[in-house]
Parts: structure tokens; C-alpha cells; sequence
């Protein structure tokens, strides 16, 4: 959002708009006085989201839209920060001035949504919370300076199907090079401030920008969009353009490169030994604000941390009597060894790797449709991450398509280290991350145009990755699980969450250091230590996060429980799962009370 901008939004806040509709450039007052409540109240949610997509650029492109997609945004800046803070107090404000009492059910979820959102929005818009988070605007996790190579490759969200998105990107570079001097800036504010990050996320950095440096210009993922035109770039522009991204690229490695010198030389002697975030100035306090974040419910860390244990103690119990049942005859972690050792369960090539997941994607295919009545149009593909970014990606993730199932989602999985990707986890996360996990979650709710759009494409973590951890769970009942060492791999995944509820409780707010974090997922569980010190690295990067996982599919789970045992011969899978998915990424709060008057209206039947 550019300050003109900002400066007007925050004019129409004093004026303490009445209209429903706060637009900039919107028709006078007495135009909306005759709206109903539901228009008022979808007028707001459109504009809200108008000036949010002004904000943000990015999140438009990922829309599948290309308007402004010649910025990234003003990212890192006073005007960005202001002009954020004061949009969320006008959709407040507005919001207020909408009677709840006279909306449908249908419209009092979606106000709660919204009302919830920007209030939690809000919280993190003080100056103390900036404080304590501008000042440290990367990590290895959370970075721009490691989504963009993909995103401007050519084979990420933006397009390159014309001239105008050659130009855009070149655009974008522009934006991104203010963004790592501006970054630079915010780092010495908060060595001047006292608030910095940990040596441990900063090293790690420093390896990353190292890589991608010690990449040839010329073999960069920069300059992958014009190795392959499109047939409609003519000739000349083919040439234009590779001269413009080679030297725009070299601008980019120049920045990357002060980055980097900074880090090192300037940053990295001033960061702290410590790992967790109660140990920095400020932490204990964002911590506590963090985990409600996550977990959109009112738990402190120390609930959160007896409740992993006991989660840690059950699952290894499930794991003993697997155990049992292969007939292993040894400790349970001789057992883990075998398992993280044998050939037999590590892929033979990053092509036999490739195979499995397409073979799995296939065998989903097939059961899906007993437990779902609603299936994305937009299609799923598989893909390796590319081998310049992949060491320090997650085991899987998911990209999203786009609204209209134009671009597909992207399942996403690790083939670095081949040996430590054990196969008996492929079932589990490609549920996961694919189908019915991420996909099937975001798709719908994406391509749900009844719904606002703030509803479409946002969610909390708690809700997102709750539901995907609940749909690895589905592979029990499609039989996936009878195999044993399929089963085997989905108690280890179930076993990382319930870990990490222990791990990251201990980190940030128990003092724990990074070896008795790595000793403990180690002894309990059998995943390899490349995979236990990536896990470790990511909890200590972005603290809080990782409960998300456990504690939304624990609530997702007895919800269903709730609604078998109130429904019994009434109770339908497939509405359940429709039931929870159709108005998107909702806060946990926000769907327990769904789905109870979902059930009170079933028994109403």
C-alpha cells in the first residue's frame, strides 16, 4: 500500500466511516444507508480485503490474479506497518457498527471469523510486538531471501506466459533488493535494541546465501524464465530480456552478497548462544502470545508440555506392539535402528522416490470418494524440491493452486540425503501435505465463491495443519495402515507432533538447549538425526508453530468423537468432512461451535 494510501485509509478512520463499505474511492454515505445487515456486512469483507491485496501484492499473485504483480509490496516499512494497523482498526470499527443479532447463522460464523481475526490481527500490530519482531525480519525457516529464487524461477506462483510477466518479475527484483537493505537496517536496530537472533538461525543463513552465491549467474533459478519463452515473446525481447535478467540478477547476487557479508562479519558476534525465545529480551512474553496464536485456544506452554508427554508415552506403546508384531526381537530403539538403517527401507533413487508418491497418489485416488462428498477441482501434482534449495526444506509441504484450478497444487517432497528418507512415512505425509491433507483443505476453501474472501485464502495454523494431521489419520480406515511398516511410518509422523508439543514447551519456555531437544526426539522416536536436527533448527526458527499440529487434529478428532457418539446411525462421515471443511481455516473455537450446532440439527432431523 502505497502512503497516499495509507494517509486515506487513515482519514476515513477519523471520519469514523458509517458506510459499509470503507473503499478509498467509494459513492457518499447515504448510498449504503438502505444496505441490509448481510450487505453491510460482505461490503466491509470486500473491502477489507481490497486493501489488503493493496498491501500485499503477493498474496494477490497467489490468487491466481496478476494486478500490481510488478511489486512485491513495501515490505519492512513505516507506511506498510501504519497502514496495516489502521486498516485492521477501520474493519473494527466498521465491523461494530454491523448488528450481529440480524445476520443468518451462516453470516454471524463468518463475523465471528473476521472479528476474530482482526482483533488478534491487532495485537500484533503494538509498537512493543514490532519491537520484538521487525528487528528480526529472516530466518532460515521464515525468509524471503529462500522463497524468492523459487517464486521468480519460473516454476513458482508468478506466471510467465507473456511479456508483460518478463517485465513484472524484473519488477519484483526491484522490490526485493530494497527489501534485503531494508532488512539489513532492521537487524542493527535490534543490536542497538538488545533484541537479536539466535548464532545458531544465523549461521544457518549464512550457509543458505553461501549456496545460492556459489551458483553461476548464469545457472541460477533468476534466469530460469529465460532459458524457455513463451511463443508469443518475439525475438528481439527473447534478447532484451536475457540481457535485463543476467544484469538484474547480478544485482540481486550484490545484495544477497551484502546480506551476507553482514550477517557474518557485522550480525552473527552480536547474536545470542541461546536458543529459546524466553531467553531474549522481550521472548517470554511473545511466546505466551505465540502459542495462543498458534493454537487458536487459551493454553500455556506448561499445559501444552505435560500434554505431549502423555501423547510421547502413548504412542511408544503403540510402537512396542508393533514391535511385537514384526517379531523384532530387541529394544525399541534397536528396533528405531533397524528401521532408520535397513536399505530396504530407504528409496533407491530420487526417480524410484518420485514413483512411490505418484503410486500412493493413485491408490488415494481410488478410496477418496467413500469419505468425501467434496473434492477439489483443482488438480494435485507431485515434485522434488529443486536440488539448489532442497537440504534445508521440510521432509513435504504444499504450494497451493489457484482459485479457478488453472495452477495446480503442489505436493512437494525432500529428496536430499536419500538415506534418510525412510519410505515407511511416504503414506503419512503424502496424506498429509496431498490428498485429503492440504490440498483437499485449501482447494475448497479457495474454491468455495459463496464464501468472503478472507475466508477463502486465510486459516490458522491450528485449524490447517490440525486438519491435515487428522486426514493422515484416515489412512487407518482406507486400509493404508494394514501394512505394518506403512503403520510403522504414520506412529513415527504422530509421534513427531506429539513430540513437538515437549520440544518446542521445552525450548522457548523451559530453557532447554538444542542437544537435549535432539537427545529427547532421538530416544523417542525413529527418525534419523538428519531429520531430528532439521526439526529442531525449524522449532527453534518459529517458535510456537509446530503446536499447532497436534493440538488442532486432537480437537478435530474429538469433535468427530463428539458427533459418532451424539449421532450414532445418524452420523455420516462424509457429511462430517464437509461440515468441517466448507467455510475454510476456521479458529478452533469457532468450530466446536459449528460443529455442535451442526450435530443439534442432525438430531433435529
Amino acid at each position: 500500500m502505497t502512503l497516499r494510501l495509507a494517509l486515506a485509509v487513515s482519514t476515513a478512520l477519523l471520519l469514523t466511516a458509517a458506510p459499509a463499505s470503507a473503499q478509498i474511492d467509494t459513492q457518499p454515505v447515504a448510498a449504503t444507508t438502505a444496505l441490509s445487515e448481510h450487505d453491510k456486512l460482505f461490503a466491509l469483507f470486500d473491502d477489507a480485503d481490497a486493501r489488503e491485496l493493496a498491501l500485499n501484492p503477493l498474496s494477490r499473485l497467489f490468487r491466481g490474479e496478476e494486478e500490481n504483480a510488478d511489486r512485491l509490496g513495501d515490505l519492512l516499512t513505516d507506511s506498510a506497518f501504519l497502514a496495516g494497523r489502521t486498516d485492521i482498526k477501520l474493519n473494527l470499527a466498521l465491523l461494530a457498527a454491523i448488528d450481529r443479532a440480524k445476520l443468518s447463522e451462516t453470516d454471524q460464523l463468518a463475523y465471528d471469523v473476521f472479528k476474530y481475526n482482526q482483533e488478534h490481527a491487532l495485537e500484533g500490530y503494538t509498537d512493543d510486538m514490532r519491537a520484538l519482531t521487525e528487528v528480526r525480519p529472516l530466518n532460515h525457516f521464515y525468509g524471503l531471501h529462500t522463497f524468492y529464487p523459487s517464486f521468480a524461477s519460473g516454476t513458482g506462483v508468478a506466471p510467465f506466459k507473456t511479456l508483460a510477466n518478463y517485465e513484472d518479475n524484473l519488477s519484483r527484483h526491484d522490490d526485493y533488493i530494497a527489501f534485503v537493505d531494508r532488512a539489513i537496517g532492521k537487524f542493527r536496530d535490534g543490536m542497538a535494541s538488545g533484541v537479536v537472533e539466535t548464532r545458531l538461525t544465523v549461521g544457518i543463513m549464512v550457509t543458505q546465501l553461501n549456496t545460492q552465491l556459489d551458483t553461476a549467474i548464469a545457472d541460477s533459478m533468476y534466469m530460469a524464465p529465460v532459458k524457455t519463452f513463451p511463443e508469443i515473446i518475439s525475438q528481439a525481447d527473447q534478447a532484451r530480456l536475457s540481457a535485463a535478467y543476467a544484469a538484474k540478477t547480478a544485482e540481486i547476487y550484490a545484495a544477497n552478497a551484502r546480506l551476507r557479508d553482514f550477517l557474518r562479519d557485522e550480525y552473527l558476534p552480536a547474536a545470542r548462544d541461546s536458543i529459546g525465545l524466553s531467553q531474549m529480551k522481550g521472548g517470554g512474553e511473545l511466546y505466551a502470545r505465540l502459542v495462543e496464536d498458534s493454537t487458536t485456544l487459551p493454553l500455556d506452554p506448561e499445559t501444552i508440555h505435560q500434554l505431549g508427554l502423555s501423547e510421547v508415552t502413548r504412542i511408544k506403546t503403540d510402537l512396542e506392539r508393533l514391535k511385537t508384531e514384526v517379531r523384532f526381537d530387541g529394544s525399541l530403539n534397536q528396533f528405531f535402528d533397524y528401521v532408520r538403517t535397513d536399505p530396504k527401507f530407504q528409496p533407491k533413487s530420487r526417480e524410484a522416490l518420485t514413483q512411490s508418491y505418484y503410486d500412493i497418489g493413485k491408490q488415494v485416488d481410488a478410496r477418496i470418494g467413500d469419505y468425501f462428498s467434496l473434492i477439489p477441482k483443482s488438480p494435485l501434482e507431485i515434485r522434488p524440491y529443486d536440488t539448489s534449495t532442497e537440504e534445508f526444506e521440510a521432509g513435504g509441504s504444499y504450494q497451493s493452486g489457484s482459485a479457478d484450478g488453472a495452477r495446480p497444487g503442489v505436493f512437494y517432497f525432500n529428496a536430499y540425503d536419500l538415506p534418510s528418507r525412510l519410505t515407511t512415512g511416504n503414506v503419512t505425509l503424502y496424506l498429509h501435505e496431498g490428498a485429503p491433507g492440504h490440498h483437499f483443505q485449501i482447494s475448497l476453501a479457495q474454491e468455495n465463491e459463496a464464501l468472503p474472501a478472507f475466508m477463502r485464502y486465510g486459516g490458522t495454523t491450528a485449524y490447517v495443519e490440525g486438519w491435515a494431521l487428522y486426514a493422515e489419520t484416515l489412512g487407518y480406515e482406507m486400509g493404508f495402515y494394514d501394512d505394518p511398516w506403512n503403520r510403522y511410518g504414520t506412529l513415527q509422523d504422530e509421534q513427531l507432533r506429539a513430540m513437538r508439543l515437549v520440544v518446542d514447551t521445552g525450548i522457548h519456555a523451559k530453557g532447554w538447549t538444542r542437544d537435549q531437544a535432539i537427545d529427547f526426539m532421538m530416544n523417542n522416536s525413529g527418525m534419523t538425526r538428519t531429520e531430528v536436527v532439521a526439526e529442531v533448527d525449524r522449532y527453534i526458527a518459529i517458535p510456537s508453530q509446530a503446536l499447532a499440529y497436534k493440538i488442532g487434529a486432537l480437537k478435530i478428532q474429538e469433535l468427530r468423537e463428539r458427533a459418532e457418539k451424539a449421532l450414532g446411525s445418524k452420523f455420516d462421515i462424509k457429511a462430517f468432512h464437509a461440515e468441517v471443511l466448507d467455510t475454510g481455516g476456521l479458529p478452533l473455537t469457532v468450530l466446536e461451535n459449528k460443529i455442535e450446532r451442526w450435530i443439534t440439527a442432525q438430531l433435529a432431523d
